[in-house]
């Protein structure tokens, strides 16, 4: 009888920190670590803003998983079915060859995907948010607009490309506004046909504030720094209607643009709607110990899993790599006590808080729920991601200080196609937990 076989789908930040821990805590011969991913690295999703804000190298947040897991065998493939009975994978690699992996222990890391709404042209003309070639093609497409916007002899024309709306004032839509801003401003200098009070950036949300999730004591700051920038926050306010060249708000009023993007909110990822599980909310129904009650030899953990909080009533506990990262670790650790190694735990984590980069000098953060913004609050933001980033560390670092001492690179090379970014386009299997 050959080696028991553990199969994680899903490399983000719980399948990655599941994998670290079971080839720390498990002998090389005790199991069998196979991993099921699209791509070959584990996606820094925190800094993507800066990616499309042009202040990192897109290369910055894509940590390697080979050199990071030498143990595991990484299939780089699409999970495309599940069979808890005979305990079978399914996947498809990038040039729709399927393979069958079968597995003793199975968790489900797959993460979390762009929450679409109802909204008429939505899926159309919005562009998502959650990948490195999302971020990539983003900053592409905003310096171009800004070229086109310049060089444009229709007023009406050259002020909708020079309108950028980021629909969602959460963690993402919010950094990312600031970045775009930031971005948008250096590429005006030099410039003489476009001014920097032709560009506009706005961002809406239904939410009565900014950062709707954080303390007052942060999301007021935030919204300050974004408003002295000139950004329009319209709060209270959701799209009613996206076409290819306007923006329509519920507030009657609409907002002529080339460029929305769509920072509303994630949801589990579409495979756990094809497994036989209980769910809430569309998350899988685990126990403390991450293990699904039904099934035994399946955990899951991160996004895609509904995780008691015993600090919250036992509600789920938030979509955040705070939560996924040690969810990842304790699933690690469970599943090599399954096997005989070490002991079960239960999962127990409060919040330490949270950090949100506002580009340039500016950030509001609460470590340990001391709120703190401006300079102090930057180094706590840096400071945390590259505690938490698992490498690229010294690389990130590099860009920070070069971005620092000299000015932004504004040039666009295109890579990213537009049809693989539109919401209603974009492969979304296989996206990671965001922070």
């Amino acid at each position: 009888m050959g080696k028991p076989r553990v199969l994680v789908v899903g490399t983000g930040f719980a399948g990655y920190h599941c994998l670290r821990t079971l080839e720390r805590v498990l002998p090389a011969d005790a199991a069998e670590l196979v991993a099921v991913n699209p791509t070959d690295y584990m996606l820094y999703v925190p800094l993507l803003p800066e990616v499309a804000g042009g202040s990192l190298d897109p290369r910055r947040v894509a940590v390697p998983l080979r050199p990071k897991l030498p143990r595991t065998r990484l299939v780089q493939a699409h999970v495309t079915g599940l069979d808890l009975a005979a305990r079978t994978c399914t996947a498809v690699d990038v040039e729709g060859r399927e393979q069958v992996l079968e597995w003793d222990r199975l968790v489900l890391t797959a993460g979390s995907v762009t929450r679409l709404l109802s909204i008429p042209g939505v899926a159309e003309h919005a562009f998502g948010f959650k990948s490195v070639a999302e971020a990539v093609f983003l900053r592409d497409h905003v310096l171009r607009q800004v070229e086109l916007a310049e060089q444009a002899t229709d007023p009406a024309e050259r002020a909708a490309r020079a309108t950028f709306v980021v629909v969602g004032a959460g963690y993402t839509g919010t950094e990312l506004v600031a970045q775009g801003q930031q971005l948008t401003r250096s590429a005006l200098r030099g410039r003489r046909g476009l001014a920097e009070s032709d560009v506009k950036w706005v961002l809406v949300d239904m939410a009565p504030r900014v950062l709707p999730g954080l303390d007052e004591r942060l999301s007021a700051p935030a919204a300050r720094v974004l408003r002295a920038r000139g950004v329009d926050v319209r709060l209270k306010t959701s799209v009613e209607e996206v076409t290819a060249e306007c923006a329509k708000l519920t507030d009657g009023s609409e907002i002529p643009t080339r460029t929305l993007v769509w920072c509303v909110g994630v949801q589990p990822d579409p495979l756990v709607e094809s497994v036989s599980l209980a769910t809430v909310k569309g998350r899988v129904v685990v126990d403390p110990t991450l293990a699904v009650p039904t099934h035994p030899h399946v955990f899951a953990a991160g996004d895609v899993a509904a995780v008691p909080d015993v600090f919250n009533g036992g509600e789920p506990t938030p979509m955040t790599a705070q939560h996924a990262q040690r969810q990842g670790k304790l699933a690690g650790r469970n599943v090599a006590a399954s096997l005989g190694h070490g002991d079960v735990g239960t999962y127990r984590h409060r919040d330490l808080g949270f950090v949100v980069d506002l580009a340039g000098a500016q950030a509001v953060a609460n470590p340990l729920h001391v709120p703190l913004t401006g300079l102090p609050a930057k180094a706590v933001a840096r400071g945390y991601h590259l505690l938490a980033m698992p490498g690229n560390r010294l690389r990130v670092a590099v860009d920070w200080l070069t971005d620092l001492l000299a000015r932004r690179q504004v040039v666009q090379f295109g890579l990213v196609p537009e049809a693989g970014v539109r919401l209603g386009d974009v492969d979304r299997i296989g996206a990671t937990d965001r922070g």
